[in-house]
């Protein structure tokens, strides 16, 4: 079942876990929306930097340390997606609590284990 997902810290450097989630996510026929501080592209999709107005997210991964989440608060509370995934590094409870506040299922998980679990 495909689940729009919004990454956001999206890297086309291929070292960084963003890019093998876009790439991992592409490779599972999985619709991904890339948002990172510099364009780019990554198997296929281009890396913007402006915010998407997008609002049919399933899924925003955060690849962001906490610090840095705080400008995407509230855009991502806006969005309402079904989940959001902390993932390792970017594990933040404030957040947390206010996306489940908002009705947001909020995960501390791996994208990358997720998909090749089949869990995603």
């Amino acid at each position: 079942m495909a689940k729009k997902t919004l990454v956001i810290g999206a890297s086309d450097n291929p070292t960084r876990y963003s890019y093998l989630a876009v790439h991992k996510l592409v490779e599972h026929g999985q619709p991904v929306v890339a948002l990172g501080k510099h364009t780019g592209t990554v198997s296929g999709v281009p890396i913007v930097t402006e915010r998407p107005a997008d609002n049919d997210f399933d899924t925003v991964t955060l690849y962001l340390n906490p610090e840095h989440q705080k400008e995407y608060y509230d855009y991502v509370l806006s969005l309402k997606p079904k989940r959001l995934i902390f993932n390792p590094g970017a594990e933040n409870e404030p957040f947390a609590e206010m996306a489940a506040a908002a009705g947001i299922q909020p995960m501390e998980a791996c994208t990358l284990v997720l998909l090749s679990t089949g869990q995603f």
